[in-house]
C-alpha cells in the first residue's frame, strides 16, 4: 500500500532511543534521507518525541519516533524522559542508539531490560563509529554507525527489514470468515457523528477486507437495511454494523443470518477479543460511585450527542441503574496508574497501533481492572452480546 493508503495506525512503528548526545536524531535523518529531526551538538536538542510517517525502502509504510534523552535531567527532563517512556508503547522495532565512544551505560541496559521484557525486537546502534578506535566483535542485533561517514546506515535499514519480515502480520479483520462469492452487509448510518464525505476508519477497512476475500460487499444505512436484505437473493454470510445501531439492527436481521460490529471486527484484530468479553461483566457489577474510565484512541471535535461522552454513559446507567463517575481519555492519553478504576470502556482502537492497543491492555490486567470495548460494551447492554460474536465459536463459549 502507498503512502496515501496506510494509516498511521496500520504502519510498522520505529522507535529511535538513547540517552543525549547518542546522535538518535542524526541518525534518524541519515536512515530515512530527509532531515526529520532538529540535530546539534547540545545535550538535549530533542525535547519531545518527533512522529513522522513515511516510505522507508525496503520496509515500506512505517512511522518513525525520534525521543528525548532517556537520562534527561531536572523537572522538565523527567517530564522528557517520561513521553520517551511512552513512546515504548506504541513500538514496534527499537533503535536503541548508543555513543560507540563510550558504550553502554546503566540507562541503555534498564532500557534492553524493559524492551526484552515487553517483547519489543530492537537493534542496537554503536553510533559514532568514525571515532570508534577498536571496534569489537557485535551480536546479530547490533551495527556500527556512523552518520559523517554513511558506515552501517544500509546495514541497520538492512536489519530493521528483517524485524519487519518476521513482524507480518497475518490477521485479517473479517476476510478469514469469507469464501470468494459471499455477500456481507455493511451497515453505515449516516447521522451528525459521521464524518462528512467519507467513511470512517473502520468502515473503510473491513469494506476492502470483503474485497481482497473476492466477496460481495452490500452497504447502506440502518434505515435501508431492510430494504436492502429484502433485495439480496439470498441470505448475506453476515451483516456487519455500526455498534451505535446494533439495538435497531438486530431487530432487522433474521437471527439465523450472523451479526457482528466494526468495533468487535478491531477489538479482535488488534487486541484480545475473549478479554474484552469477559470484562463485560464488570458492568454488570457496578455501583454507585465506582469510577469508569471511558477512552479514545482518537481526538475529535465532541458533539452535543457524543458517543463516549454522552451516550455511553448514558447507556451504562440505563443498563446498570446506578450512577458511576466518569473520567474520560482521548487520543494518546491514557492514565499510567488504573486501579483506582472499576472498569475500562475502550473504543475499537482503529487510530491505534495493535502494539499500544495490546499495551493498554496489558497495563489494565496488570492493574486488576477489566476492560471492555465499545462493540462489545453495546451489544451486551442490548442483550445481543452472544449473538455479535457467534461468528467466533471459541468466544462464543464463553458466554453459554
Amino acid at each position: 500500500m502507498g503512502l496515501q493508503d496506510t494509516v498511521s495506525a496500520e504502519r510498522l512503528h520505529i522507535g529511535f532511543f538513547g540517552l543525549r548526545n547518542a546522535g538518535k536524531s542524526s541518525l534518524v535523518n541519515a536512515v530515512t534521507g530527509q532531515d526529520l529531526c532538529v540535530v546539534s551538538p547540545v545535550k538535549g536538542t530533542t525535547t519531545d518525541p518527533v512522529q513522522k510517517a513515511m516510505e522507508l525502502l525496503p520496509l515500506g509504510p512505517v512511522v518513525i519516533l525520534d525521543t528525548p534523552g532517556l537520562d534527561d535531567e531536572g523537572e522538565l527532563g523527567y517530564l522528557r524522559v517520561e513521553k520517551a517512556r511512552q513512546a515504548l508503547a506504541k513500538t514496534d522495532i527499537a533503535v536503541l542508539v548508543v555513543d560507540g565512544t563510550v558504550g553502554l551505560g546503566e540507562k541503555d541496559r534498564e532500557l534492553i531490560t524493559e524492551l526484552e521484557n515487553r517483547k519489543i525486537p530492537y537493534v542496537l546502534v554503536q553510533n559514532k563509529a568514525d571515532l570508534v578506535t577498536q571496534k569489537e566483535p557485535l551480536p546479530q542485533n547490533a551495527v556500527y554507525a556512523s552518520t559523517v561517514t554513511g558506515e552501517g546506515v544500509n546495514e541497520l535499514k538492512s536489519l530493521l527489514g528483517e524485524f519487519a519480515k518476521q513482524m507480518k502480520n497475518p490477521k485479517l479483520l473479517v476476510g478469514d470468515l469469507l469464501s470468494a462469492g459471499d455477500t456481507v452487509v455493511l451497515v453505515t448510518p449516516i447521522d451528525e457523528a459521521a464524518p462528512k464525505g467519507r467513511l470512517i476508519l473502520p468502515q473503510q477497512m473491513v469494506l476492502r477486507d470483503v474485497l481482497d476475500a473476492h466477496a460481495t460487499a452490500v452497504v447502506c444505512q440502518d434505515t435501508e437495511l431492510a430494504q436492502a436484505l429484502q433485495g439480496l437473493q439470498r441470505p448475506p454470510r453476515m451483516v456487519i454494523t455500526d455498534s451505535q445501531a446494533f439495538g435497531k439492527v438486530a431487530k432487522v436481521v433474521p437471527a439465523q443470518i450472523p451479526l457482528t460490529s466494526f468495533s468487535i471486527l478491531m477489538a479482535r484484530y488488534k487486541g484480545d477479543l475473549q478479554a474484552l468479553v469477559q470484562g463485560f461483566a464488570a458492568l454488570k457489577g457496578l455501583q454507585n460511585g465506582d469510577k469508569v474510565l471511558i477512552c479514545e484512541g482518537c481526538t475529535h471535535h465532541r458533539q452535543c450527542n457524543d458517543i463516549g461522552t454522552v451516550k455511553m454513559p448514558g447507556w451504562i446507567e440505563q443498563f446498570s441503574g446506578v450512577k458511576p463517575q466518569y473520567h474520560f481519555t482521548s487520543g494518546g492519553e491514557f492514565p499510567s496508574q488504573l486501579s483506582e478504576y472499576r472498569v475500562i470502556v475502550h473504543c475499537g482502537g482503529c487510530m491505534l497501533n495493535e502494539a499500544e492497543m495490546k499495551h493498554r491492555m496489558q497495563q489494565a490486567a496488570q492493574a486488576g481492572v477489566p476492560m471492555v470495548n465499545y462493540g462489545v460494551a453495546i451489544a451486551g447492554m442490548h442483550g445481543i452480546l452472544k449473538r455479535s460474536v457467534e461468528l467466533f465459536a471459541d468466544i462464543a463459549a464463553l458466554l453459554d
